[in-house]
């Protein structure tokens, strides 16, 4: 639902606004909406990335090379399917409810996103870590040792690059929540 549609539903009712500004708290969670995106773009192609190459190079014996690529899709998946399950609960709770009341399902989830945030991303990037750590002996065996080293270097800086996404995205939610409780 646009924004527009919203502030129309939201005038349309007779309870006096609470909110100071609702377009403001429309443009952040449409922000943070537009983030929960990226990120879901970004872990998506990385499972594509790690469902190719599975298929490419996996044995027909079960090793600590596909336990590794296991563990790594399967942390991704999980984590895309958390927003995308975060995502659908919100948007279908906007239709139900009042302004006052979104309000405050608002301010509960994004509490609950930054739980998620907190204790099951870090796992999530824990599980992802030990399967690409046990693909390195592999790698190590395979490949050359320059293109070894770039793989070693390139997974850090790949993984570098979501946490910082993660820990801005965290951040954002954070102020968002914030500012909820302040309105």
């Amino acid at each position: 639902m646009e924004n527009d549609s919203l502030n129309k539903l939201w005038q349309a009712q007779n309870e006096p606004s609470e909110i100071s500004n609702v377009e403001t708290i429309l443009n952040k969670a449409k922000q943070q909406r537009n983030g929960q995106y990226i990120s879901i773009t970004v872990m998506s192609v990385t499972v594509v990335i790690l469902i190719a190459y599975t298929i490419a190079f996996a044995t027909n014996q079960w090793n600590n090379f596909i336990l590794g690529l296991l563990l790594m899709i399967s942390s991704l998946v999980f984590r895309i399917l958390l927003e995308f399950i975060s995502m659908y609960r919100k948007k279908s709770q906007i239709i139900l409810m009042s302004q006052k009341l979104y309000h405050a399902y608002l301010k509960k989830h994004y509490k609950i996103r930054l739980m998620v945030n907190y204790y099951i991303t870090p796992i999530c990037i824990a599980v992802y870590l030990y399967g690409f750590y046990l693909l390195l002996p592999y790698f190590k065996d395979y490949f050359s040792e320059g293109f070894y080293t770039y793989i070693v270097i390139s997974g850090i800086i790949s993984l570098s690059i979501i946490i910082v996404i993660i820990i801005n995205s965290v951040i954002k939610e954070r102020r968002f929540l914030k500012h909820l409780r302040e309105v």
